[in-house]
């Protein structure tokens, strides 16, 4: 079995975006997905548990509700972390 976690500690905005975005993941992956704090975990078998695909559907769910001009998403050698994009002020 496959763990995949997704760390939304800066994902900020309306009430309850991290059971939004558990519940997206569920519907996409198909597997077991728990919330932890601020931690979203995926657990199950198969290619929809692959890093890239939860990466991708990280993704999708940011675009979903308008949010890819403030955030990104990056990922390290244990889990992936939705990161506030540093936006250049102009003068």
């Amino acid at each position: 079995m496959v763990e995949m976690r997704v760390n939304a500690s800066e994902l900020k905005g309306e009430g309850k975006i991290i059971e939004k975005l558990s519940e997206f993941l569920r519907e996409k992956t198909g597997g077991d997905v728990n919330t932890e704090g601020k931690n979203v975990i995926v657990k199950g078998e198969g290619e929809a548990l692959s890093k890239k695909y939860v990466r991708i559907t990280v993704k999708k769910f940011l675009h979903k509700h308008e949010l890819t001009e403030t955030f990104k998403v990056i990922g390290d050698n244990e889990a992936l972390k939705i990161k506030e994009r540093k936006l250049d002020e102009e003068d």
